[in-house]
């Protein structure tokens, strides 16, 4: 039995002793089952408000899924590829392997740029690329003419201690 059904069941049974007359008690009475009909409807309101706020809760949640899923795709999804073929799983370690160097760590490279003198780091990949824009001064910097160097991190501190990781 819902509360409003339990309300009206308590003002048809108040009713019925006459206990709603005009004098006295009765009108208390009246006014404490009209009150009680009136939180009962709001907490009707009330459950259905959260229905639907639950509801448009769990809609956004399933776009942002959506969402992650497009942006966070595997890297051969772009491609076109089978993502549960295992050739094409061995095929890419192997393509990320041979831009790691022997640690098994990244290769980055250091550029600057010819216009604005701003020091890049950057991957394998934009050095592949053969030319970018550069973040600072929007000139286009061709790789095949700009003096690239390998970027070396070291372990160890500027006092010679090693950075623990």
């Amino acid at each position: 039995m819902t509360t409003s059904e339990k309300v009206a069941y308590l003002k048809g049974l108040a009713e019925g002793m006459g206990a709603l007359e005009d004098a006295g008690q009765g009108k208390l009475f009246k006014v404490i089952i009209d009150i009680l009909e009136d939180l009962s409807l709001d907490l009707a309101d009330t459950r259905d408000s959260l229905t639907d706020l639950s509801d448009g809760v769990e809609a956004i949640s399933d776009d942002l899924a959506d969402l992650e899923e497009e942006f966070y795709q595997e890297p051969w999804a772009d491609y076109g590829e089978d993502e549960d073929d295992d050739e094409d799983d061995e095929d890419w370690d192997e393509e990320e392997d041979e831009e790691d160097d022997e640690d098994g760590e990244p290769v980055f490279y250091s550029v600057e740029c010819p216009g604005c003198g701003y020091k890049l780091t950057v991957d394998e990949d934009i050095l592949d690329m053969g030319s970018f824009e550069c973040p600072e001064c929007g000139e286009i910097i061709d790789l095949t003419k700009a003096e690239v160097e390998e970027v070396v991190f070291d372990d160890e501190d500027e006092d010679g201690e090693e950075v623990p990781f």
